[in-house]
Formats: structure tokens, sequence, C-alpha cells
């Protein structure tokens, strides 16, 4: 292989020392922003705590009040408000209000689309 132009840190290299130079400047070429992968890193986080999960699965069945995403889960009421607040937020669930009820809903279907990836996968 040809060496590359590219400067590789002598540190990283494989024991075989042979780097496939190709094949990372093709990656290289398609690996996202540093500022989209931390939002990224930021959306999986989310995911990383089981009362924001019941509360999204349970929105990705219905759109619901705060009252009834508490009595469903059993779970108090500012805790509810508190994930509500962190998932609007970050664009994951929206809301909307009918007379002094507001109710609740994913933002759009890519929410219901990761859970059910993720519940596929977990289930293999």
């Amino acid at each position: 292989m040809q060496p590359s132009n590219q400067t590789i840190d002598a540190g990283l290299a494989c024991i075989t020392k042979g780097i496939h130079t190709e094949i990372i400047s093709y990656v290289k070429d398609r690996l996202p922003k540093e500022a989209h992968l931390s939002d990224l890193a930021d959306l999986f986080k989310l995911f990383g705590d089981g009362t924001r999960l019941r509360i999204l699965w349970a929105l990705s069945e219905s759109e619901m009040c705060v009252c009834d995403i508490c009595a469903l889960l059993q779970i108090k009421q500012p805790a509810v408000s508190h994930q509500l607040k962190n998932l609007k937020q970050a664009r994951i669930v929206k809301n909307r209000r009918d007379g002094k009820v507001i109710y609740y809903s994913l933002d759009d279907d890519h929410m219901r689309k990761l859970l059910n990836l993720g519940m596929a996968h977990i289930q293999e």
C-alpha cells in the first residue's frame, strides 16, 4: 500500500503496521461533524433513563395529559412534568392545549421508529 500524505500517529498504528489509508480516507469523508455527533450523543442520553423511556413509550401509543401519564405509570406529577420539560426542550415531545388541559405527544414519527428499532434490537 502506498503511504498517504495523511499523518497517522505511530502510537495508534496496528501491531501489523498495516494502515489502510483508503479505508481511513473513505470513512473520514463520511463522518458527521463533531457538533452533530455531540447532539446525537445528547439525544441518546435522553433514552438512558427508564422513566423517560416509559413516558416516551406511552406517548408513542397515544397523546396524553400529565395526569393520565401519572396514573398509567404510577409516577408523581412533579417527576412526570420534569421529564416532559426535558423531552420538550429536546424537541422529542410536543404539546397542545385544550382548555385547561395540556396534551403531550411525540414530536414526530422518528421517535416512534427509534423506540421500535431499539425494542426490536433487544428482542433479537
